[in-house]
């Protein structure tokens, strides 16, 4: 996932024994999955994770208001 946009506070989210830091990019990924009908497998693969079942968990893990939050408004947050 390329260069690695920062969040106005660093999201840690454990899945396994893996954590995984929640950027700008991993959201906007996130998000697409949750507005199309991406799979779990191809959720997994963009992610960079080892299977379906840890995009799962982290798909739990996560605050539904982060992936339904748009991008515009977090941005207005932070610049204040």
């Amino acid at each position: 996932m390329g260069t690695k946009s920062k969040l106005a506070e660093e999201i840690k989210i454990q899945v396994g024994d893996k954590e995984i830091i929640i950027s700008e990019d991993t959201l906007n990924i996130l998000r697409e999955y949750v507005r199309t009908q991406m799979t779990l497998e191809e959720l997994a693969e963009k992610l960079g994770l080892d299977s379906w079942e840890e995009a799962y968990e982290l798909l739990k893990k996560i605050p539904a208001w982060l992936l339904w939050t748009p991008p515009t408004l977090s941005k207005i947050r932070r610049r204040k």
